[in-house]
């Protein structure tokens, strides 16, 4: 093999390297790009808020208000602590009666504290 052909062969491979290194780039960069541009979206949308989103006056002078889905962030403690306990008390009382109801189609006795006493 000739002197020259080694020279033409390491040429080679550095050209193919150098032409990898540039498409790798620019698929970074592409790639960049799009998340750039996906987190400028986000960011827009999410910067605004809601417009059924209650007012903080209404909310301060005791007026029940709409319930959107992440206002407990902005809710008082208080009122936050009395929506979970209420909820999680409606919660009970609905396994309550579903249980009340399976044992009444199962004809088993009830339990003496899921009978009402009304």
């Amino acid at each position: 093999m000739p002197w020259w052909s080694w020279i033409v062969i390491w040429i080679a491979l550095v050209a193919l390297s150098l032409l990898f290194f540039v498409v790798l780039g620019v698929r970074l960069f592409r790639q960049f790009m799009t998340t750039v541009k996906e987190l400028g979206e986000a960011a827009d949308r999410f910067s605004h808020l809601p417009a059924d989103a209650p007012d903080p006056a209404q909310a301060e002078s005791g007026a029940p208000a709409m319930l959107v889905p992440g206002s407990a962030v902005f809710a008082p403690p208080a009122r936050a602590r009395h929506e979970y306990h209420a909820a999680k008390s409606a919660r009970r009382e609905a396994r309550r009666l579903r249980r009340v109801q399976r044992k009444t189609d199962r004809g088993q006795p009830q339990r003496l504290h899921d009978i009402e006493f009304s």
